[in-house]
């Protein structure tokens, strides 16, 4: 479950045969300009005449604050009024709720029960997040062959988290027969929709060689593509094949700048490599790393 801190209104028109479409139209223009007040009035009135999609979009508002105070419980009970009448990413931002206990009780059982309901539509996101209950034991026995089964839905449906733990299955040989090949495949799915995570775990089979063949250039890629987005564990990969020349010439300056970044985020070898650089390096090369260190700013992956 990787969703909470992406709840969006939906976007999607209701078909102009549906009562209050033009309204819900409104709404959505207006939340689009910033005119929370106006979009609040209209998902109010609409939600409550029962609207699902209005019920859901309201409940997104309460939940980022958008012209009314936070309330998560208030999120709940649009989202559960939605989630009722079969709104499906009404019923998966429910489990949400209920998996971490946020306006309602933590509640796995309630989670799974929301998530499934979901999961049986096609329900990519509620898809991952069953499987990861599976996964992980939590309100269902652990069962990794059930985890796989919901994975590989939410990952032939493009979803990037779905596709991560799939692979991942695979590189741990749970629930299915361990594939590097098949990890590797499944991450780099993820890793080109930009998922951080399969873009630094990529790059580490291209270093060694399990499921793809070893390229320390691929690996470098990936590292690269996931450091700049801020990840600790890629800069410090980037560090070491400054140091070593693996994947690219020899840098001790980009070497220890990027060593420094990743300690700075809490990689306690990053720092040790960092420092026994330093004393291979002149003071200016130093001061000159430190200064790319300083200057350097997280870019968002192309």
């Amino acid at each position: 479950m990787r969703k909470l801190l992406a709840v969006v209104l939906v976007l999607a028109l209701l078909p102009a045969t549906v009562a209050g479409a033009d309204d819900f139209a409104a709404g959505l223009a207006a939340t689009r300009r910033g005119d929370y007040a106006t979009a609040l009035r209209i998902f109010t009135r609409l939600a409550k005449q029962g609207n699902a999609v209005a019920q859901f979009n309201l409940g997104v508002m309460y939940y980022h604050g958008q012209g009314v105070p936070r309330n998560y419980r208030i999120v709940a009970k649009w989202w559960r009024l939605s989630a009722k009448q079969g709104y499906a990413p009404a019923q998966d931002r429910l489990g949400d709720m209920y998996a971490v206990g946020r306006g309602v009780p933590r509640n796995y059982p309630e989670a799974v029960k929301w998530y499934r309901l979901a999961a049986k539509q096609g329900h990519a996101p509620a898809q991952e997040s069953l499987g990861g209950c599976y996964d992980r034991g939590h309100g269902v026995p652990r069962n990794y062959r059930k985890a796989v089964k919901w994975y590989r839905l939410a990952a032939r449906e493009g979803h990037a988290w779905g596709q991560f733990y799939l692979g991942l299955m695979y590189h741990h040989g749970r629930g299915v027969p361990r594939n590097y090949s098949e990890a590797a495949k499944w991450w780099l799915l993820a890793a080109r929709q930009g998922l951080v995570r399969a873009q630094v775990n990529l790059g580490t089979m291209y270093a060694n060689g399990y499921g793809v063949p070893r390229n320390y250039a691929q690996a470098f890629r990936w590292f690269r593509i996931a450091a700049d987005q801020g990840d600790s564990l890629a800069q410090g990969k980037l560090g070491v094949a400054y140091l070593v020349g693996r994947g690219v010439p020899k840098n001790y300056i980009l070497a220890y700048m990027w060593f420094s970044l990743a300690a700075s985020r809490g990689e306690a070898k990053a720092e040790k490599f960092r420092d026994s650089l330093e004393r291979r390096m002149t003071p200016a090369q130093v001061a000159e790393a430190q200064r790319l260190a300083a200057e350097w700013k997280p870019k968002r992956a192309r």
